[in-house]
């Protein structure tokens, strides 16, 4: 994902701009990171350099619990403890 499409992605939730970025891996685009909502603390995954901004019906928490896990050290405590629509409090 270019750093620069964070000037218009907005929150499919509640259309909160601007997002948070946390980038975990960067080569020429952000290969790994996570996009954060900081009104409604909806998070959404950067994979394989494609954000996943899906609806909380269409996620998997069978898939999102291990993406959190794998960059524990690098997620924000909040959404750990309190992330939507999965954290690690309630998985």
């Amino acid at each position: 994902m270019k750093r620069k499409l964070m000037e218009i992605l907005a929150c499919p939730i509640d259309k909160y701009h601007p997002l948070e970025l946390y980038v975990f891996e960067e080569k020429d685009e952000i290969v790994e990171g996570l996009i954060v909502c900081p009104k409604c603390l909806r998070w959404y995954p950067i994979r394989d350099e494609i954000p996943e901004m899906l609806p909380d019906e269409l996620r998997k928490e069978s898939e999102d619990l291990p993406f959190l896990k794998k960059w524990l050290s690098k997620v924000p405590e909040k959404i750990l403890s309190e992330g939507k629509p999965f954290n690690l409090r309630s998985g």
